[in-house]
């Protein structure tokens, strides 16, 4: 449990008015101008506010408490691929967000174009067309693979894979999935649903009905469903989801024959099928979208995450004209107050032009193989702690022997200023997720800092 303890809550206007203000007046002080009893006041309280108003478990689990030894570390400022808490203690970034970041913290561009529609307008009035959101709609129908034609905007990658799994019901009539096992698509109910972890599962149970769960990576195993039910008259499968490569799962790459055939299988039993690209996509792996290393095109795409630019929160949902045309007679069958918001229309505008401007995909292909050359020689040097190294792109995931080993090298990198965790599916599996224009000096220096933590660790076993 956490040192912590929560005080019991009780109503204080004046105290929420006078909290509300002092943090304001600190966020509206230049960042030179910040006294530090100012800053002491703000990393001294982080700790107890989540203790007693948000939620006190995190504690046990985040370095921020766990690795400091004196003021909580606090997530203040970042650019580029460096975080700095308010006391100024600097963490080279390869987490990025679990996959916001890809075209890095607080982006000129990105920035730019989010405050520039904040001075006209942050959200728009629900009656009148919104010329945003329809321009985004255009240059993404024009970027995703196949004849996706038509979308629907909302702000995380969670509200995307609902969306798609409403769509899907609606144009096919029926109600169930196939699903893969280690899959992640969040945790609202129906998300929760085709998530293949029983941690988060159980004790929510019973869920959506008609989920089917198989391995992932084995096309045989949903052929074999889809055979069944179709044998036996009793085809309820509105659609087969999976990830192009699993993220929360440790980047597990499937055979190269997967999604090819996923795309085949699908259309020859008339089941669609979703490509979960919320953390694949906008560059992530090497491609604009993890599913063109394989050149399918699914019936359905999500993506969130990077979409916002890693300045505001945003996702979505595409498909084709065919597919769509089910939401046409009542457009209201989905709806959202704050998707596809200008401001985060803007920023997802100006993010996908830095994507093609910087060649982030490229960037992310290049600097991927770098790392993964890198992380190999230090495989064959620890091979009783470092097992495997997998992936694509800057998508990578190191895998050690057990959680405890894990758990060693992400706190030993830690102490050494870099940020990175282990995987929400698989805790001896650790991320490498940075932002996609990471310089080459910030890689080499992350490298040598693990490899310090490597040695000290094995010296330690």
């Amino acid at each position: 449990m956490s040192k912590h303890t929560p005080t019991p809550a009780g109503r204080d206007i004046e105290l929420a008015f006078s909290e509300a203000n002092k943090i304001l007046d600190i966020i509206n002080t230049p960042e030179a101008a910040l006294s530090d009893e100012q800053r002491k006041w703000v990393s001294s309280n982080v700790a107890d506010n989540f203790a007693n108003h948000v939620n006190r478990g995190f504690l046990d689990y985040r370095k921020s408490v766990t690795e400091t030894d004196d003021f909580a570390l606090t997530d203040w400022y970042g650019q580029g691929s460096i975080l700095r808490d308010i006391m100024g203690r600097e963490y080279i970034d390869m987490l990025g967000g679990f996959g916001l970041y890809s075209p890095g913290i607080r982006h000129p561009k990105i920035v730019a174009a989010a405050k520039a529609q904040l001075d006209r307008s942050p959200q728009y009035s629900q009656e009148m067309l919104d010329p945003l959101r329809g321009q985004l709609a255009k240059v993404l129908a024009k970027l995703t693979p196949g004849d996706l034609q038509y979308g629907f905007f909302a702000n995380s990658g969670t509200e995307a894979v609902d969306g798609a799994m409403k769509l899907a019901k609606l144009y096919t009539g029926r109600r169930g999935f196939i699903s893969t096992t280690g899959g992640f698509h969040g945790k609202s109910l129906g998300a929760l649903s085709l998530l293949g972890k029983s941690v988060y599962r159980e004790p929510l149970l019973p869920l959506l009905g008609g989920v089917r769960h198989v391995p992932y990576g084995d096309a045989d195993a949903v052929e074999q469903l889809l055979k069944i039910a179709d044998s036996v008259g009793s085809m309820d499968v509105a659609a087969v989801v999976a990830e192009p490569i699993q993220g929360e799962a440790g980047a597990v790459v499937p055979p190269d024959d997967y999604w090819p055939r996923l795309r085949e299988i699908c259309s020859r039993y008339g089941v669609l099928l979703i490509a979960d690209e919320v953390q694949t996509g906008f560059g992530r792996t090497g491609k604009i979208f993890g599913v063109d290393h394989w050149d399918v095109a699914p019936d359905i795409i999500c993506f969130g995450k990077a979409l916002g630019g890693g300045v505001v929160p945003m996702s979505g949902f595409f498909s084709t004209a065919e597919i769509w045309s089910c939401l046409e007679p009542n457009p209201f069958m989905h709806t959202t107050t704050t998707g596809g918001n200008p401001l985060a229309c803007a920023a997802a505008l100006a993010g996908i032009g830095v994507m093609l401007e910087e060649n982030l995909p490229g960037q992310a292909a290049e600097k991927g193989r770098y790392l993964l050359q890198k992380l190999g020689r230090l495989k064959e040097q620890y091979p009783h702690i470092l097992k495997d190294i997998r992936g694509k792109g800057l998508l990578l995931a190191m895998v050690f022997e057990n959680d405890e080993l894990g758990y060693k090298v992400v706190s030993g990198l830690f102490k050494r200023k870099v940020l990175t965790a282990g995987t929400l599916n698989n805790s001896s599996v650790v991320r490498l997720e940075p932002a996609l224009n990471i310089p080459y000096e910030l890689l080499d220096e992350v490298l040598a800092r693990l490899e310090d933590t490597l040695q000290n660790v094995s010296h330690a076993i």
